[in-house]
């Protein structure tokens, strides 16, 4: 079974001037992560708009994701929602495409009580074989997975890990201390990775991968050995960027951050929108701090 460590981009997805799935950037985008060493990929997570997407467009980047790791880098799928029988027939589809596992997101809206959530996952657990990473953002479902909902969870085979998004500190201290040392712990929020891994976590779903994917790679490993120096020093260069990802809600922020790189355009789904002038000039003049502006040109260039 496939263990997810280290740093794993949650891919933005690509669409064409006409609102299309642009599938050559999608693709060149896959192979710019893997050629900068990422650990794993997380295409269609929510940072890929993937709640737009259609059943056969979401199976369709899962799978061109999956051609271009060709085995060598592990694809997380994204499956989750607030249909338990959908999440379970789109983790069999993601299955036969070939991923490597689950990142599903808790059911939103109806905000489940602990008991509900447990049969949530546990449903899904029983349909397919894939390892299953629980994504927990209170922020955005409305529900948290508590330390002892996910104890529960642990206790089944393909329940593997957790996406921990809740921003709190203490809370992943806790589920640290409580699950078993091999149940993967993965930081939602890049900012807080360095601090996560050192309570005991094992990495991170990362927005600003999708911009400097070698760099936070390092900045996982390096933490995950204990090079806590080494690791603030690149969080030192790019915490701005983390942030800025955020000034809009996201993907917005991080689709124009990478337009400006030249890696795409930036083309959204309604209900998401193209961030403001403001946040145009904000997230300009973090690049440009960044060096990634001129790592853009020079690219243009060659």
């Amino acid at each position: 079974m496939t263990t997810f460590r280290g740093c794993g981009t949650a891919l933005v997805t690509p669409f064409r001037a006409d609102g299309s799935l642009d599938e050559a950037t999608l693709r060149k985008l896959v192979r710019r992560q893997i050629e900068a060493g990422i650990d794993f990929l997380v295409p269609c997570g929510t940072t890929g708009e993937s709640p737009t997407l259609t059943d056969k467009e979401h199976l369709r980047v899962c799978e061109i994701t999956v051609e271009e790791a060709a085995g060598k880098t592990p694809v997380m799928g994204g499956a989750g929602g607030y249909n338990t029988s959908e999440v379970v027939e789109l983790a069999k589809e993601l299955k036969q495409i070939g991923v490597d596992g689950l990142l599903s997101v808790t059911p939103y809206y109806n905000k489940p009580n602990p008991e509900g959530l447990y049969q949530h996952y546990k449903a899904i657990a029983a349909a397919t074989p894939l390892p299953i990473i629980v994504y927990n953002i209170q922020g955005r479902t409305g529900i948290n997975v508590e330390p002892a909902t996910l104890k529960r969870l642990a206790e089944i085979d393909t329940i593997v890990g957790v996406k921990e998004a809740s921003g709190n500190i203490s809370q992943m201290a806790a589920i640290a201390h409580m699950l078993p040392p091999d149940f993967s712990i993965l930081c939602g929020d890049d900012s807080i990775t360095i601090p996560l891994i050192a309570v005991g976590g094992h990495g991170v779903i990362s927005v600003v991968s999708n911009e400097i994917p070698g760099e936070m790679t390092e900045l996982a490993d390096l933490a995950r050995k204990g090079d806590y120096a080494g690791a603030r020093a690149i969080q030192r260069k790019f915490f701005d960027l983390m942030n800025v990802n955020f000034c809009e809600p996201n993907p917005g922020p991080a689709k124009a951050a990478m337009a400006m790189m030249g890696l795409l355009e930036p083309v959204y789904r309604l209900p998401m929108v193209p961030v403001s002038e403001a946040s145009r000039a904000r997230i300009e003049s973090v690049l440009k701090g960044c060096g990634l502006l001129a790592a853009a040109r020079s690219n243009h260039a060659d």
